[in-house]
């Protein structure tokens, strides 16, 4: 009995903190209530020897998208939502025939690929981390793929992070280049979070911390919990 009542306890917790950070009516409707039901694919980017942009600190990005996703991926689940993850640890998933940094990176866009194809009905959330040789710039930036039902998804996710946590934050989604190997080979509904810049010293000891990771990933549950399914678009 005690065991029930702490669960109904910290089912209650995370609804009260979902409706805080995402000013979220607590009557929110469920994305996966849609069909067909989608699971969300969580890519934590880079990973391994391909540690992305590194912080003014040191801490390479890698290991705050992984944060972020392992964060993103009890949340979802914890509501019951399908989920599946393109990397559980700070790896890279490139096959063993890659000898050079470069082999390894091609290899692991071109396996992230294959395993997003291979999932039936995926909506991707990429977790990236931003940087710009202009440290003034900060906040959440929001790019979705080329695809059906990606457009309003990122909408969803941009207006609730600029809401919560990046309040003077007024960018809008973009659509993302097509030069972005990943989300120009595959065909679902996609979105890349730049969840802040590595280089604003302010944002950059934000991004590091895990209270800080615990409301992003919060954000990122709410917009997916509030948004319209993605293949009604289709």
């Amino acid at each position: 009995m005690r065991k029930q009542i702490l669960c109904i306890i910290s089912v209650m917790a995370v609804l009260s903190l979902i409706v805080q950070y995402c000013n979220l009516p607590a009557s929110s409707e469920v994305l996966a209530q849609g069909s067909p039901q989608p699971v969300i694919v969580i890519d934590a980017g880079h990973g391994g020897e391909d540690g992305g942009a590194v912080s003014l600190s040191g801490t390479p990005e890698s290991q705050i998208n992984l944060s972020v996703a392992l964060k993103l991926e009890d949340l979802l689940v914890f509501y019951g939502i399908p989920v599946k993850m393109t990397r559980r640890d700070d790896i890279s998933i490139h096959d063993s025939t890659a000898k050079t940094l470069r082999e390894k990176k091609v290899s692991d866009l071109h396996n992230r690929v294959s395993y997003i194809k291979n999932i039936q009905t995926p909506v991707l959330l990429s977790i990236h981390q931003n940087s710009y040789q202009d440290s003034r710039y900060s906040g959440a930036q929001v790019f979705f793929a080329d695809t059906l039902g990606s457009e309003p998804l990122a909408k969803q996710v941009q207006d609730i992070l600029n809401r919560s946590l990046n309040f003077k934050n007024t960018r809008a989604p973009q659509k993302i280049p097509s030069t972005v190997y990943l989300f120009s080979h595959i065909d679902c509904p996609a979105v890349l979070v730049e969840c802040g810049f590595l280089t604003n010293p302010e944002e950059e000891l934000l991004l590091r911390q895990m209270e800080y990771q615990k409301k992003l990933s919060l954000c990122l549950t709410g917009a997916v919990l509030t948004s319209q399914n993605p293949y009604d678009y289709l």
